[in-house]
């Protein structure tokens, strides 16, 4: 018995097993997301709590009402609708009431056709995109690796740095531990229970929340959240200087940014502060580089995440300081171009993904007629659809 990948007996789950055409909305969390069950591509399959369970009458084809989620009238509807208090939540009722408009079946059927259609051509121009910028997000990934570890002079003389994952340096670099040029600040969370430990918070807070800035920006001055010197004073969260380099170490590992301002992270980041043998730059572009070995200390858990003992044998290599500033001006240069190439693309798969929302709202609203709308032929189908502008 599968659900979201959990097995469990088939007895406990009798009432909750699926069928062919169910539709599942999350009432909670992320409210609104849509699943039709297919019984062939998902197998035998049970529903969690968090989700509400659909069965479409005879009225409606299941994929015209799970069309229906996913335009723009049921966004708005459950944005008007979720209660807001610490997570969003829609409950089954308020998700029953809302109102979708009900073609003829035939009309549900030529909707659908017309949308399986069209919009298969828009998600092979959005997987188009993601795979450049899966290219791209390499070629950095192999522009900073090299000038990290080998350096911008291809004729110094090279030495093994008798570290695996680092393989050859120059031979006038050293190798050092992470721990022994950078102080190791570990963060806590105050209590989240206690509302004055964030009332009027003026401490940016660094947690899980943020990841996402963390995997595209190098500096980090904002936070999801924020506590107040109350809330330091009383939990073992610190308040760490400007400059220092912080560093994911559960869930996405080796996501590290540097602070622009006194900052504290929850204790799922780690702080380093660099001495003077290492430029923050320097070792947050050594962290980018370090990430198959982070891979590799986490295997085989079950929830990743790399532990202190683990931490504190990482190693870094330590050029003269200033070869590690010019080594960081021309990552900063050559990346330029990629960053600015990876934006495109994700500037271009967000246009084409309001795109999609757009065609699928009018055809579910009947703004575009499709009754009669012709079918493509072979050579025609096979074609990139163009977007609009």
């Amino acid at each position: 018995m599968k659900d979201a990948g959990v097995f469990l007996p088939q007895s406990l789950v009798q009432e909750y097993l699926l069928r062919e055409g169910d539709l599942l909305i999350s009432r909670s969390g992320t409210v609104g997301r849509s699943f039709l069950y297919n019984s062939r591509e998902h197998g035998l399959c049970a529903y969690a709590g968090y989700l509400v369970r659909f069965v479409p009458d005879s009225n409606v084809l299941p994929k015209y009402l799970f069309l229906f989620t996913k335009t723009r009238s049921f966004a708005d509807f459950v944005q008007a609708t979720a209660i807001s208090s610490t997570i969003d939540n829609v409950n089954a009722e308020k998700y029953g009431n809302c109102r979708l408009p009900l073609p003829p079946r035939r009309e549900q059927h030529a909707i659908t056709k017309f949308l399986d259609r069209e919009t298969a051509k828009i998600d092979a121009l959005i997987a188009k995109q993601e795979a450049l910028i899966e290219l791209l997000r390499e070629k950095r990934t192999s522009l900073i690796s090299h000038a990290v570890t080998k350096g911008l002079d291809p004729d110094a003389p090279m030495r093994d740095s008798g570290v695996e994952w680092l393989g050859e340096i120059p031979a006038h670099w050293e190798v050092e531990r992470v721990k022994w040029v950078a102080r190791m600040e570990s963060g806590h969370t105050p209590d989240k229970k206690i509302d004055a430990y964030w009332n009027d918070g003026d401490i940016p807070w660094v947690s899980l929340s943020d990841t996402g800035q963390l995997k595209d920006q190098d500096y980090i001055r904002d936070t999801e959240y924020y506590t107040n010197q109350l809330g330091l004073r009383n939990s073992s969260a610190r308040l760490l200087p400007p400059r220092s380099v912080i560093f994911s170490r559960d869930a996405t590992i080796g996501l590290c940014a540097i602070t622009k301002l006194p900052m504290a992270v929850s204790q799922h980041f780690i702080a380093w502060i660099c001495n003077d043998n290492v430029a923050p730059e320097y070792l947050l572009r050594v962290f980018d580089t370090m990430q198959g070995e982070l891979v590799r200390l986490t295997m085989g858990a079950t929830l990743r995440t790399i532990g202190m003992p683990d931490v504190k044998t990482l190693k870094t290599p330590v050029p003269p300081v200033p070869e590690q500033d010019q080594i960081v001006a021309f990552v900063r240069k050559e990346t330029a171009a990629i960053n600015a190439l990876i934006a495109k693309a994700n500037e271009a798969i967000a246009h084409l993904t309001e795109y999609r929302t757009a065609l699928i709202s009018a055809a579910v609203i009947g703004q575009i007629d499709v009754r009669n709308h012709p079918e493509p032929d072979a050579p025609d189908a096979a074609r990139d659809a163009e977007v609009p502008t």
